[in-house]
């Protein structure tokens, strides 16, 4: 866990410095508060996938490199599982391992996330562009796009805009386990 924090405060504090941002300039971009960006910086907070979001929108850049360095690519073929990857953001409730984190050649995200009962969480829009794609593996949760709550079973998928507000919830009584790819069209 100790290492993730590591990981997103160097990015942070990175992609500022890339920018040549204060952490007032980093605040209005991603709308989170400096002390929160500054909180984040020095590994004090471990944020809620809201604001990992937000961070990611703000600086233009996937939600999955402020969780985890890119592994490395040795070959044309990679296994990774999900059970060594699984960790949860500063929300409970919801579990996110980064299978796949992005990477420029492929623009995607490829994640599984586990919902817990009860959970739920309205997302706001993330930039211009993105698109979701949730499949349901086992359990059943709902999804919010435009205005209406979409239920979906084991088996089921959706693909929405990710650039709207929408949302997740699980209402059932068991974990809901979803695949889901999160594509960014304007990243290089």
């Amino acid at each position: 866990m100790q290492e993730r924090k590591d990981h997103l405060s160097r990015t942070l504090k990175s992609l500022r410095k890339d920018r040549g941002w204060s952490l007032d300039a980093a605040a209005a971009a991603t709308g989170v508060s400096k002390a929160m960006l500054g909180q984040i910086e020095r590994g004090e907070s471990s944020p809620t996938t809201a604001v990992l979001w937000k961070l990611a929108t703000g600086f233009r850049v996937s939600v999955s490199s402020l969780m985890e360095p890119l592994p490395e690519i040795s070959s044309d073929t990679l296994i990774r599982d999900a059970d060594n990857l699984r960790q949860l953001p500063g929300d409970s409730g919801m579990a996110v391992a980064p299978l796949f984190p992005f990477e420029p050649r492929f623009g995607f995200d490829y994640m599984e996330l586990t919902f817990l009962p009860g959970y739920e969480r309205r997302s706001e829009p993330h930039e211009p562009g993105v698109i979701e794609h949730i499949t349901v593996i086992s359990g059943q949760m709902e999804i919010l796009t435009e205005n209406l709550w979409r239920l979906l079973k084991a088996g089921q998928s959706i693909r929405f805009r990710g650039d709207k507000p929408h949302g997740y919830r699980n209402k059932g009584s068991e974990k809901a386990v979803t695949l889901s790819v999160i594509h960014y069209p304007h990243r290089s």
